[in-house]
């Protein structure tokens, strides 16, 4: 079925595309500041997940139809724009009160799980700039005697362990470093830097044309 599929040039393509920095990058290194690995690994899954989204929309053509409609296009550009805006909000004001990251030895909350799985599946599924990129990425590489579904879903799924893999290695990082963060000032200073940046994203996403 994928046997005319250019794995190598799909992977080298997603690889770059996994490694820039961007709000995912900002919102896995937040939460993993805040709530330690499994909040990081829990959002790069959110994140990852929006993913097959996208895909599924652009295979079935649905991607066509936000693009050529103003009013949807400019409807799905907003609410992630007022998401990245809400979570900036969120991490200004941490930096504002000074309080310091809270370190937990025990097993993180559902609660907490459930919400970075949230906020990561919503900051990639709000954003219409993946819905761009595969529109014009897919196409390049899909066989059309193939499943044009089945292999967007294939490209989704390498998208998915580089972007895993990458973003699971950051927050295992941060976590080994948050008793350090967990500090007042840097804490402080994390929230203000995090919350300037997706600040910056969410406004630029705002002011986005197509």
């Amino acid at each position: 079925m994928f046997e005319h599929f250019p794995f190598l040039s799909v992977f080298v393509a997603l690889a770059a595309l996994t490694l820039a920095p961007g709000v995912d990058t900002i919102l896995v290194l937040r939460n993993s500041a805040r709530g330690g690995f499994s909040d990081g690994l829990m959002t790069s899954f959110g994140i990852c997940s929006g993913l097959f989204v996208h895909a599924t929309i652009s295979a079935l053509g649905l991607s066509v139809i936000l693009l050529k409609s103003a009013n949807l296009f400019a409807l799905l550009k907003y609410a992630g724009a007022v998401f990245l805006l809400y979570l900036a909000l969120q991490s200004l004001l941490a930096a504002w009160r000074g309080s310091g990251l809270v370190v937990e030895s025990g097993m993180p909350r559902k609660s907490n799980l459930i919400n970075a799985f949230r906020e990561g599946l919503l900051s990639n599924v709000l954003n219409p700039k993946p819905i761009i990129f595969y529109m014009m990425f897919l196409p390049q590489f899909i066989d059309p005697a193939a499943s044009t579904l089945g292999q967007s879903l294939l490209v989704a799924t390498i998208h998915f362990v580089l972007g895993m893999s990458w973003l699971g290695g950051l927050a295992f990082m941060v976590h080994g470093a948050r008793r350090y963060l967990a500090r007042t000032a840097i804490a402080r200073g994390l929230n203000g830097l995090t919350g300037t940046i997706l600040l910056g994203f969410g406004i630029k996403l705002a002011l986005f044309e197509q």
